[in-house]
């Protein structure tokens, strides 16, 4: 399909306004030109019952932030489930607020909890630190969902983009440490260490993703080039001490046609499949990466939000 009429729109005022992509600016830019970009793409934020900010503790003694958000009163009498969220922005960039909007979304349209975790970013804290985080805050809101009136047995883990990297590698270290899942959402997730797709070379400029930010971010990330050979970083290809992907909680998958990891998401789905997993695969034709946070431009995105809801009520609902 063409791109959608309001994707191309969006293309033209961005190679309009020239402004300079994020591998052109110090990270420091790069940070404020993301955040000052969200609320342009993305709907307004949606009123909840509560949005608490809280500080989880991570295995080197430092703490991280998270936000829960609240459709409705929780408690232990009736708890909610909770989808535990990543954001995306090639470790590197992104934060709570930048996907605030989608995380208020999620939670009014699942009547679920979420909450946001503010990993360690890059170039500050390399690879593996993120997933670090994403497994201990993961364990933290399996061991504190009581006291936050959650239900331990209905959490699913979701994120976008590197986010959704950070999600489907959590998938497999909670499914090791015995802590169930009913879902992992997956938004254009990266799998591959390598971007040598043919959607990566047919989509590498002129798309939202220019390749040349795509391996900034990665190199600010990565410790060393041997970190791309690691499944932690690249759960479709990566060798070094890979697991067994099997036993892994259903995955609920979007891509988007545009998007240069449109083929490693799609390659992700079918190695999950192969494994014997619960795969639900999405392509969201005429749209680009990170398309789930344009709504406020793109109105057909809320068919996309609409699908990744009522995929979080089914996995609620049959736990």
């Amino acid at each position: 399909m063409p791109l959608n009429p309001k994707v191309a729109a969006l293309l033209q005022m961005i190679e309009n306004s020239k402004y300079p992509p994020l591998h052109t600016l110090t990270v420091a830019e790069a940070r404020q030109a993301y955040e000052r970009s969200a609320p342009i793409l993305d709907v307004p934020p949606a009123p909840l019952h509560r949005v608490e900010d809280l500080s989880v503790p991570v295995r080197d003694g430092s703490r991280i932030d998270a936000r829960l958000y609240l459709p409705r009163e929780a408690s232990w009498a009736a708890p909610l489930p909770a989808l535990m969220y990543l954001h995306g922005g090639g470790f590197t960039v992104g934060s709570l607020a930048t996907h605030d909007a989608l995380c208020r979304l999620l939670a009014r349209g699942a009547d679920c909890a979420v909450l946001s975790v503010a990993y360690r970013l890059a170039p500050e804290h390399r690879f593996p630190s993120a997933v670090h985080d994403t497994f201990d805050a993961l364990h933290w809101l399996h061991a504190e969902s009581h006291a936050l009136g959650l239900d331990a047995g209905r959490i699913a883990i979701g994120g976008d983009s590197a986010g959704g990297t950070l999600a489907t590698v959590g998938a497999v270290l909670a499914r090791d440490a015995g802590l169930p899942l009913v879902l992992q959402m997956l938004l254009y997730p990266g799998t591959c260490g390598y971007q040598d797709t043919a959607s990566h070379r047919r989509l590498a400029h002129g798309y939202f993703l220019p390749e040349e930010t795509i391996q900034w971010f990665f190199e600010n990330y990565i410790r060393t080039r041997d970190d791309r050979d690691d499944w932690r970083f690249a759960p479709l290809d990566g060798a070094v001490s890979a697991p067994d992907f099997s036993g892994l909680a259903p995955a609920w998958i979007a891509v988007a046609e545009y998007d240069p990891l449109l083929d490693e998401g799609i390659a992700y789905a079918e190695k999950l499949r192969l494994a014997g997993n619960r795969v639900e695969l999405h392509r969201f034709d005429g749209m680009i990466h990170e398309f789930f946070k344009m709504r406020r431009l793109v109105p057909d995105v809320a068919q996309a939000h609409e699908a990744a809801i009522a995929a979080l009520r089914r996995a609620f609902d049959a736990a």
